[in-house]
């Protein structure tokens, strides 16, 4: 079962969350790979879906924000595009769209960043939009700061939260076929209950920036955790390995309907309004020459079929008009 550990250092400005996906995980790539237009993701890039989705959970954990976070990476190469988003509720869904052969053992700069153009964007996308108020977006490049290219998503994403929040952050993430992990560790800007009433402020906290020793001991010790290690123990396996000396302060677990969890917004009610949309002689069209009309959701991969029978009964009933409320527009087969 997906679980999300979220847990603080006593006395310490350090706060730290652990995420391990594994069924929310394996629906996303089992739909992928049922989809017969498709097929499966390429290694490389299943790899580094995973690690966005692990990411994107920890990320949206770590905020008080009621709406989407959607992460995206976006570039040059066989790999044009890879969303992850996950909602304030955990539910989450992720994608890659990939036009180019993904050669095996591929990084992420020769997936996305092959003339430098690669580009890494966080979109908080608020739940209750007001009239008129646009979703916030940062966006880094897919280099450092001496325009050296990340093969790693874990360094895009620690150098965008050090340009972003002014907070030192370590993340280490792994993904396979079977589960997508990652753990985040962050200094917090704030020391102790008697500090509590005065927070840094954004100059201060910026000068604290790889100073404090407390947050830089645990972080070294959560970069020792190795790929296979966080792919396979357990959580309370893993935090009891790296932090045996520290003082941890835990929180309920978040796993099985309150934890994260795979959803997407597509349904055959709704790919069946969209058909009503089309209106009738369209239908009829596709019908006539392949038999039957086969809607692919381009964001999860699930393909849905309609034949003859099933196309006169939407067809029986009022049209509905589709309204746009997912990013994921259905394609037509």
């Amino acid at each position: 079962m997906s679980e999300l550990h979220k847990f603080l250092f006593d006395g310490l400005p350090v706060r730290g969350m652990l995420v391990r996906l594994t069924d929310a995980w394996t629906d996303i790539l089992a739909r992928r790979a049922g989809n017969t237009a498709t097929g499966a993701y390429p290694a490389p890039v299943r790899e580094m879906l995973g690690e966005m989705a692990a990411a994107a959970v920890l990320m949206q954990s770590n905020i008080k924000f009621n709406g989407a976070l959607v992460l995206q990476v976006f570039g040059d190469g066989p790999v044009k595009l890879a969303v992850a988003e996950v909602q304030s509720d955990l539910a989450l869904r992720a994608t890659a769209t990939v036009n180019g052969e993904v050669p095996d053992g591929a990084r992420l700069s020769q997936m996305l960043n092959v003339g430098g153009g690669g580009r890494c964007a966080i979109t908080l996308d608020p739940q209750d939009r007001l009239p008129g108020q646009q979703p916030y977006q940062g966006v880094v490049p897919l280099h450092g700061d001496r325009h050296e290219k990340l093969e790693r998503l874990s360094d895009v994403l620690q150098h965008y939260m050090l340009q972003s929040e002014q907070l030192d952050t370590v993340l280490v993430l792994a993904a396979d076929d079977k589960v997508a992990a990652g753990l985040l560790i962050q200094r917090m800007p704030i020391k102790g209950e008697g500090n509590l009433a005065g927070a840094l402020t954004h100059s201060e906290n910026e000068d604290q920036i790889g100073r404090n020793e407390d947050y830089n001991r645990i972080a070294h010790l959560a970069s020792s955790l190795t790929r296979e290690e966080l792919l396979t123990l357990d959580a309370d396996t893993i935090l009891r390995r790296l932090f045996w000396e520290e003082k941890l302060l835990r929180f309920e677990p978040r796993q099985g309907a309150d934890g994260p969890r795979f959803a997407c917004t597509c349904s055959r009610e709704r790919v069946g309004r969209m058909l009503q949309s089309l209106g009738t002689a369209e239908a009829e069209s596709i019908l006539a020459e392949q038999g039957h009309i086969e809607v692919g959701c381009e964001y999860c991969g699930q393909q849905y079929r309609f034949d003859a029978v099933d196309a006169a009964g939407l067809f029986t009933a009022a049209p509905v008009v589709q309204t746009p409320d997912s990013p994921a527009s259905p394609t037509l087969h």
